[in-house]
């Protein structure tokens, strides 16, 4: 498309430009010897108003009429949950491919600044083109456009630079070269990848320019996988050698590596025991005779009682988020030292280390194997291994086996759903008490089949992250993958924050099948808020008590969320409370497994009781007390707190 002209290059609008330049961009990755090779960008979103929709929106419907190939355009019902989407998306091809989101200026970009955050704090890409008011000023103020006295240059854009990897602004057609260039340069960098935001002037979309042919050919992006350093590893080796309690701390990047296969070969090599961070989850299955589950806050008895002795941990591709050391209460052990892999090194020099291991982790893992032969953890931890373990399966098994009427426990919906899936299916979720009940109890069987987006945990992100989710799965599936559901498990609080991607899910006939569960409130923070001595306060649904000014005891709101799913176009089941709820659910579950796969999304609708709390993990989390106080509730947690506080350490390893 565009003018051909002479000396290589063609006529073309700067939009236009950047749509066919974003088709022709694929990553080339190598993993065990075998070479892959997949398209970047396979799509973009894109909601249009002033801004984009002479320019991006052009140019996708240009491009639609001549090949609808070149640049599939999906719509989405809200910016922030088209970058959900991209996110879940490129969790799931373990960030070989992502989608760009176009928008129109003022509150359309702006609408974006949550999903940057949260793309930049999971390492996960997302390609961003926020439209931006006009670079020449030849219309000035223009509608929804941000004034600042003191600096006029500024927009509302520039509030990407602190969220984004990488943030560049076209302010003329010819730095699209090389903003361009440097962004996906970013993108496919898996030390650095993030939000990379590149910011379009509405005008500059618009205008007209000569593209040179090179600029529009394919490019592949090769997925960097640095090798460890061979003394790095030696002195590794060394220390894993002399470490009598050695523990894996397992992250994302393990599975971003491809590494489960050599960490499984490294665990029954040495017989050194992994626990998972959630983006960990799935690096081992649940049943694994090393694998102790979950680690930290919301881990698991079995790992954090291993954690707490333990003389050397292992970091492999974790970022050490406060969730996973117990807010550094974790490690226990006065001698405790730490070696981290990581393909990042602000993540591998985490804690003070003097092991850094900056490299990829199957690469690392595959060399550790290969120095490590000969030795093995003593036969008192193994028996340690079996025990906890043992103990921490009887108390899953008596949460989800326990009954209460007429409203189920939490612990019995997830025990519910994990048995109605398939092991290949995917489960989701990100905010609330889900993620810790779900990381501590959930029994993974496959690596793809968790995906709990935990690092900004972010409400409202469940249903757009699970519909990225089950397009990459459709994807997979295409191309002779295996067939995966995907159940999004939500509860009230976050679906009222975003539920509106159920109508792209209708109108592209995608079933996603989601599991709301109604406890009238934050059952999270209700819990937390009780815990700190605030007494739940402003976290339940209620009406309002206008003498006190509280919504803590009033009449529970005459909100059906069924019928608010059913009016967007969603299939809904009701499970009613009562002594058949758990059996109802697990048949319910399964017949939305068993409906047609483009039949559309499948809402499951169920009540909870907000107070029967899981299994406890014997574990913390450091959410700071008033210290001073008139309520006797809040005295008594200040001092639980600093009984906490004096176990914290620096972890200086």
């Amino acid at each position: 498309m565009g003018t051909r002209t002479a000396a290589g290059t063609r006529r073309m609008t700067v939009a236009q430009a950047v749509v066919e330049y974003l088709s022709r961009q694929y990553t080339v990755d190598t993993v065990g010897g075998q070479d892959y090779r997949e398209r970047l960008i396979p799509g973009t979103f894109g909601i249009f108003g002033h801004g984009n929709v002479a320019g991006v929106g052009q140019a996708l419907k240009q491009y639609q009429q001549l090949d609808p190939t070149i640049m599939p355009y999906y719509q989405g019902r809200n910016e922030q949950a088209q970058a959900h989407q991209a996110v879940g998306y490129a969790r799931h091809t373990r960030r070989r491919q992502t989608f760009a989101i176009s928008t129109s200026i003022g509150p359309g970009s702006s609408n974006l600044l949550t999903g940057a955050a949260l793309a930049t704090t999971n390492r996960l890409p997302v390609l961003l083109l926020p439209s931006d008011t006009f670079a020449t000023r030849a219309a000035d103020p223009v509608l929804q456009q941000l004034e600042q006295p003191y600096a006029y240059d500024i927009t509302v854009n520039d509030a990407f630079r602190p969220l984004s990897k990488f943030f560049d602004r076209v302010s003329r057609p010819e730095q699209l070269f090389s903003a361009f260039h440097h962004g996906l340069r970013v993108l496919t960098d898996p030390a650095e990848t993030g939000a990379v935001t590149i910011s379009l002037p509405q005008d500059v979309q618009a205008e007209a320019f000569d593209v040179p042919e090179e600029f529009l050919a394919e490019r592949e992006w090769r997925i960097r996988r640095p090798d460890a350093d061979d003394e790095d590893i030696r002195r590794a080796a060394e220390a894993i050698r002399a470490a009598k309690r050695p523990l894996i701390i397992a992250g994302g990047g393990v599975l971003y590596a491809y590494a489960n296969d050599e960490l499984a070969k490294f665990v029954e090599l040495t017989g050194i025991p992994v626990g998972n961070t959630q983006a960990g989850v799935g690096v081992l299955p649940w049943d694994h005779k090393f694998s102790l589950g979950a680690i930290g806050s919301t881990g698991t008895t079995a790992a954090n009682a291993i954690a707490a002795e333990a003389d050397l941990i292992i970091g492999i591709g974790t970022r050490y988020e406060d969730f996973t050391t117990a807010s550094r209460t974790a490690f226990q052990n006065p001698d405790v030292k730490f070696i981290n892999i990581n393909v990042a090194p602000i993540d591998a020099y985490k804690h003070g280390t003097s092991l850094p291991i900056v490299a990829d982790a199957r690469k690392a893992l595959v060399k550790l194997n290969q120095a490590l032969g000969g030795y093995r953890v003593g036969a008192d931890l193994e028996q340690q291994i079996a025990a906890e373990k043992k103990r921490w399966d009887s108390t899953v098994d008596e949460a989800f086996d326990t009954r209460f009427t007429p409203l189920p426990a939490q612990n019995e919906i997830i025990g519910a759903t994990s048995r109605a899936m398939d092991a290949q299916d995917v489960v989701i979720c990100a905010a609330g008490s889900l993620p810790g009940d779900l990381h501590k109890m959930w029994r993974v069987r496959d690596p793809f089949g968790y995906h709990v987006e935990y690092a900004y945990s972010c409400m409202g992100y469940e249903i757009p992250g699970g519909l990225g989710v089950k397009r990459a799965a459709l994807a997979e599936a295409a191309q002779g993958g295996a067939q995966r559901d995907v159940v999004v498990m939500v509860g009230d609080g976050s679906y009222l924050m975003m539920h509106t991607e159920l109508v792209t899910a209708v109108a592209e006939r995608i079933k996603l099948i989601v599991v709301l569960i109604q406890n009238h409130g934050y059952a999270s923070i209700g819990s937390l808020s009780e815990s700190l001595g605030s007494q739940r306060f402003g976290t339940q649904y209620r009406a309002l008590n206008e003498e006190q000014h509280s919504f803590d005891e009033g009449e529970t709101l005459p909100v059906d969320l069924a019928l608010n799913a059913e009016s967007l176009g969603v299939k809904v089941i009701r499970i009613e409370p009562g002594e058949k709820v758990i059996a109802e659910l697990e048949q319910a579950i399964r017949d939305a497994k068993a409906a047609p796969e483009r039949g559309g999304p499948i809402l499951i609708h169920v009540e909870s009781d907000p107070l029967l709390d899981a299994p406890s993990s014997e574990s913390w989390w450091d959410v700071p007390v008033s210290q001073v106080s008139e309520l006797d509730s809040t005295r008594q947690a200040f001092k639980t707190y600093t009984d906490h506080k004096n176990r914290q350490r620096k972890l200086l390893g």
